[in-house]
């Protein structure tokens, strides 16, 4: 990174749509390490009352704040909703040279697609979706996985340094995508053995606590086993406002498309949507998602 990367940066307008769990924490970061002039929209009130506080600009719409803002970006539930603001507003408000990135985890096609419309009308698009906790948000230490022109990455990666401690630029648009959703794959399929080794420990008479912490220090060990593992399904708490079922079933899903489009089959990803899907049916939709270790099968 240069300093004519890093003071251009602070020289643009910024815009941030999607202030929800994830959202929020980044767009303040952003905002009060950038010193940029940033707009911010959210449907909901709070989240940009909150920023307002901070010195941010409440813009009007969506549609106002791209035919405004220099770099806008967007942390929005998924790939139907990013589809629906750039197609709808985006893409018929926005100015010439506006660089949109995407910090939400959408479908690898869906991202190409819109990069694609958005250059046919003269702007730019990079998908930068995040991985790690709800406090990395507030701490500004998330892993940011970027898809992208080397140059439209170099105008973005100072500011999104206000927020992350790791950014990988991982290709041209859509490959941020595509290490996001394997990572969250990845995850979901080692959360589906922990809760095959905890029912099955558990039924053959093996305390639950002295299972996973032996675990955990061996082969066995993982990031998974020691947060969602020992810090959910330990104790048999899967509160809502984490990242619940449904989320995860629509992430899993993004990565069976991807399978589909490179011509595989995902088997553990298969079996890690039917274990969602079952959660779900029972009630757990907005429970973290661990809670698919409620629901496994009995012979």
């Amino acid at each position: 990174m240069t300093p004519n990367n890093t003071s251009s940066a602070q020289a643009a307008t910024l815009g941030f749509a999607g202030l929800g769990v994830m959202g929020e924490p980044i767009c303040r970061n952003i905002l009060l390490k950038s010193g940029a002039k940033m707009q911010v929209f959210d449907l909901s009130p709070a989240p940009v009352a909150r920023l307002v506080e901070h010195g941010a600009t409440a813009a009007q719409s969506l549609a106002a704040m791209a035919a405004e803002v220099d770099i806008l970006f967007l942390s929005l539930p998924g790939g139907a909703q990013v589809e629906k603001v750039v197609r709808d507003e985006i893409l018929p408000a926005g100015k010439a040279g506006l660089l949109v990135v995407d910090m939400s985890t959408s479908p690898v096609g869906l991202s190409r697609d819109l990069s694609d419309a958005l250059r046919e009308k003269g702007m730019r698009f990079a998908d930068a979706p995040v991985a790690r906790t709800r406090q990395a948000a507030e701490d500004g230490t998330l892993s940011i996985m970027v898809g992208g022109s080397d140059e439209d990455v170099a105008v973005i990666q100072p500011l999104l340094a206000h927020a992350a401690t790791d950014i990988t630029h991982c290709g041209p648009v859509g490959c941020g995508q595509v290490v996001k959703i394997l990572n969250n794959m990845v995850l979901f399929e080692t959360v589906v053995a922990l809760s095959e080794a905890l029912n099955l420990g558990r039924a053959a008479g093996v305390d639950d606590a002295l299972l996973f912490d032996t675990l955990a220090k061996g082969s066995a060990d993982s990031f998974a086993l020691r947060n969602h593992g020992m810090k959910a399904m330990l104790p048999d708490v899967f509160p809502t406002g984490a990242f619940p079922t449904d989320y995860a079933l629509k992430d899993v899903s993004y990565a069976l498309e991807l399978a589909s489009l490179t011509g595989f089959r995902a088997h553990g990803a298969e079996l890690a949507r039917e274990r969602m899907e079952k959660a779900r049916a029972a009630g757990l939709g907005d429970a973290y998602f661990p809670a698919l270790a409620r629901v496994m099968d009995r012979a």
